[in-house]
């Protein structure tokens, strides 16, 4: 392994990851409080992309950047207050169908106003270039805009949830619902605002990885069940499970891209040669195989720890 390839690799594989996390903490965040599998997490990430290139349009680039994710989480809230609500006490069956078909609602629309083709949705001019180089390989300014953001939702939600008033609140409702409605707190209100902080956050993930990456009707299938993955792979509720599973999976697939070697490559490194070695298999390489990773990951995370890399035993 030489620092050239390693280097390069390490920090796209972090700003992949900390993609993958601003699109997993609301997910995270919704299932630790309310129980629910939101389906329709992804449609929201989606959704986010297409209000940040309708907005950027009008308003900027910076502008979408913040009122993009506020449309997302309005919805979210109106859908919780309207339609989730009315089914938690009939158990998690009907709220998880509910979300599944508003994400093919969420699909449908947005083929409806903006079409089946991928749409220009652009940076501005100052982060279309280079940021720095590494070894002669150059590091682009949008990945650094995603790290930055990804990191400062962190420790914006830390602050919230650990170091604040409403997050006192929040856990409060999470653990004592029945205690904290006692003491005068709305707790389906509470419910509601971190429904809707949770699709803000999507919303948010889907402004920024819309214009960095690309936008288009797919993403949402695209993304959907890597999403499932970090949380599973995390622990179900974690969010600081997410945050190690995200970073994991994207140091994981950039640096099997990075290091394309054989099959029959790694099997003689590990001092080991089967006879499969000669065949077609011997010579896969482990770019070939990084789309599966994260599948092989959470496979083995399940058989060793079933509840997660961080997760609470129930």
């Amino acid at each position: 392994m030489t620092a050239s390839i390693l280097v390069p690799a390490l920090l796209n594989g972090t700003a992949y990851g900390l993609l993958l996390f601003m699109l997993s903490a609301g997910l995270t965040l919704v299932f630790s409080l309310l129980g629910v599998l939101n389906f329709a997490h992804a449609s929201f990430y989606m959704l986010g992309a297409y209000l940040g290139y309708a907005m950027a349009g009008v308003a900027g680039f910076w502008p979408a950047l913040l009122f993009a994710p506020l449309c997302v989480g309005l919805l979210g809230a109106v859908f919780e207050r309207f339609c989730l609500r009315r089914l938690y006490a009939r158990g998690p069956v009907p709220a998880l169908l509910a979300t599944f078909g508003l994400s093919w609602l969420v699909v449908e629309a947005v083929q409806l106003f903006w079409g089946r083709s991928s749409v220009a949705y652009e940076l501005p001019a100052a982060l279309r270039g280079v940021a720095f180089t590494v070894y002669g390989t150059p590091f682009a300014a949008s990945r650094v805009l995603v790290m930055v953001v990804a990191l400062c939702m962190l420790l914006l939600a830390w602050l919230t949830i650990s170091r604040s008033r409403t997050g006192l609140v929040v856990r409060a409702a999470l653990t004592h619902p029945h205690m904290a409605q006692a003491l005068g707190h709305d707790v389906p209100t509470v419910f509601n605002r971190v429904f809707a902080a949770g699709a803000a956050l999507a919303g948010l993930a889907g402004a920024v990885g819309g214009a960095v990456y690309v936008t288009e009707p797919g993403m949402a299938t695209a993304v959907g069940s890597i999403v499932f993955v970090v949380v599973v792979v995390g622990g179900m509720g974690s969010l600081a499970g997410a945050f190690v599973a995200s970073l994991a999976i994207g140091l994981l697939q950039n640096l099997a891209i990075a290091f394309d070697v054989s099959f029959a490559v790694v099997w003689r490194w590990a001092g080991l040669a089967p006879a499969w070695l000669d065949g077609p298999l011997g010579r896969v390489g482990l770019a070939q195989w990084a789309p599966l990773l994260p599948y092989l990951l959470m496979v083995a995370v399940l058989l060793l720890r079933p509840r997660g890399l961080m997760g609470i035993r129930a």
